[in-house]
């Protein structure tokens, strides 16, 4: 699906939070861990979805405010958080004034905007100086059971599958945060396996997005490409990896 169109998400936000909501805590918990987020701690989570990351640093105390383009996202997200503030608006744009925030993050989100660099830089903007931006995403596809059961998908569908963008190689998020004038202070993979306990729980989440017709028809061809993923016991894992890096912004001179 892609993962610019706010309209689509907002159709399958509920999905999204059934199916893939808390699938990427291992690298929530590395970056919570990298950027001492705890009680008192001003969190912006940019591309917040249904607030998955801002309830988890909810429980760790932190004070959580949110953004995201989709509406059904925002509403979601509202719902679980009542009290924070989350607002509905562009990646690039971010509704805040500048500093207000100790740590900003993004979980597979900033790839979409249409200019990294200016993306990152609004993230920079809103964080105090001294505080953190921590950027996760996908690692590169040799390193994920996913992408070879989305290359299956591409290639029945007649497409090519698209290569590996700079963000998700050796790297590429180090180069970005040190030409933002960001010092790296964390950087890693981490194991962020799906676990599907059935195939129709599979095929939903391979092919989140997609209409009925187009669901039932590529639907074998989901559970054929997961085959060698499932587990002896039933149902299938899908092992997978985020890359993330950890910036500090410059404190301010004395």
């Amino acid at each position: 699906m892609n993962g610019a169109d706010a309209d689509r998400w907002s159709r399958v936000a509920a999905q999204w939070a059934a199916l893939w909501g808390g699938f990427a805590e291992p690298a929530w918990a590395a970056v919570a861990t990298a950027t001492g987020i705890g009680p008192g701690v001003r969190v912006l989570d940019v591309g917040c979805g249904a607030g998955d990351f801002l309830a988890y640093v909810h429980r760790l105390g932190a004070l959580p405010s949110g953004v995201d383009p989709a509406p059904g996202m925002v509403s979601d997200a509202r719902g679980r958080l009542p009290a924070a503030d989350i607002r509905r608006h562009s990646l690039s744009d971010l509704p805040w004034d500048d500093g207000q925030f100790d740590v900003v993050t993004a979980f597979n989100a900033l790839q979409f905007a249409p200019d990294l660099a200016a993306g990152l830089a609004a993230l920079v903007r809103v964080v105090r100086p001294g505080g953190h931006v921590a950027v996760a995403n996908w690692a590169e596809a040799s390193r994920n059971d996913l992408e070879a059961v989305e290359e299956a998908v591409a290639r029945a569908a007649g497409e090519e599958p698209l290569p590996d963008d700079a963000t998700r190689l050796p790297g590429g998020l180090e180069r970005l945060f040190e030409a933002a004038g960001l010092s790296v202070v964390e950087a890693g993979l981490v194991a962020v396996p799906w676990y599907a306990p059935d195939d129709d729980t599979l095929v939903r989440g391979v092919l989140l997005g997609e209409d009925p017709e187009t669901m039932a028809a590529r639907a074998p061809v989901v559970v054929a490409a997961a085959r060698p993923f499932r587990l002896p016991e039933g149902g299938y894992r899908l092992d997978n990896a985020f890359r993330y890096a950890v910036g500090r912004t410059p404190a301010r001179p004395r």
